[in-house]
């Protein structure tokens, strides 16, 4: 039988339905609304693209949604001090620097220099210890992973004392999402193992996964004979395979593919992600979540 897709385009409607509902009740309560301040250093086109739909998602929802581009030859100081500025910003919950920055500036130093409760990306140092102590000293979990886990919750996935076996250990997605699923609580309690490049007989221990995550940015690394039956899989990876012509707008647009063979994989797992359209969508979503939580966190909410 088929799997079941988890579409995180449907999930990620869901969310920012919610989402926008609580903004606005928030707001005809207690007058305010969740800020983010975006800052773009430069004129990456990857990056601008990413910035825009942030920016557009924000003003979807009702958020105070600032952009602060700069220029590419900003110095360090100039950038930290944009930032100390916003940190001081009562209105604004969370600030958000797009990388990559150019090569002038260090980016662990901008990024460590904002402050932990506006760090909706959830990377400075304090949020990553947060994060592994777990419960309520969590504020923000790292958009990707956060997305991840929401996927699986909503897709009626049992996490309680499976086998959940994270393929990558990145500190963006494969170390933090393994820190999550070994937590106490919802959407947790799971037992995990993490592999890599370096691990033995990776098949092996894919196989025994009931939740099988896939963070490698290998196109296909994962085989079919790699997946248990019925098993949940949660491919992380977009890769570029090509280029193909759009049928819709005749102009060339990315082959993607993801790190699992999707096509021999959906006929043995019990769920999976497709790629495009599944893990993605819901990094900008839980990046929303985190600004409204962090509003709730100042309004003494949470």
């Amino acid at each position: 039988m088929t799997a079941k897709l988890i579409k995180g385009t449907e999930i990620r409607e869901e969310i920012l339905e919610e989402i926008a509902a609580e903004v606005k009740e928030i707001k005809e309560k207690k007058g305010v609304v969740p800020g983010l301040v975006t800052i773009l250093v430069g004129a990456n086109p990857a990056s601008i693209s990413y910035v825009t739909l942030k920016i557009k998602t924000a003003d979807r929802l009702g958020f105070k949604e600032i952009q602060d581009d700069q220029p590419e030859d900003i110095s360090e100081a100039d950038l930290l001090a944009i930032i100390d500025k916003y940190n001081k910003d009562d209105s604004i919950h969370g600030i958000l620097v797009q990388l990559p920055l150019p090569k002038h500036i260090d980016d662990k130093k901008i990024l460590n220099a904002i402050d932990p409760d506006k760090d909706v990306d959830g990377f400075h140092p304090v949020n990553v210890g947060r994060l592994m102590i777990g419960g309520a000293e969590v504020k923000f979990a790292p958009c990707t992973p956060a997305g991840i886990q929401e996927m699986i919750v909503r897709a009626g996935v049992e996490t309680s004392g499976a086998e959940v076996v994270v393929v990558g250990r990145s500190n963006i997605v494969g170390k933090p999402i393994a820190n999550m699923m070994v937590q106490k609580g919802p959407g947790a309690n799971s037992t995990v193992t993490i592999v890599h490049t370096r691990t033995q007989d990776l098949a092996a221990h894919c196989k025994r996964a009931d939740i099988l995550i896939v963070a490698a940015g290998v196109p296909g690394l994962v085989k079919p004979e790699w997946i248990k039956p019925g098993a949940c899989v949660i491919d992380v990876g977009v890769n570029r395979v090509g280029e193909k012509v759009s049928e819709k707008t005749g102009k060339k647009i990315a082959i993607l593919r993801g790190d699992v063979d999707f096509d021999a994989a959906k006929e043995i797992a019990g769920s999976i992600t497709p790629v495009p359209g599944g893990v993605g969508p819901m990094t900008i979503t839980m990046l929303m979540k985190n600004t409204l939580n962090s509003m709730k966190y100042k309004l003494g909410m949470m």
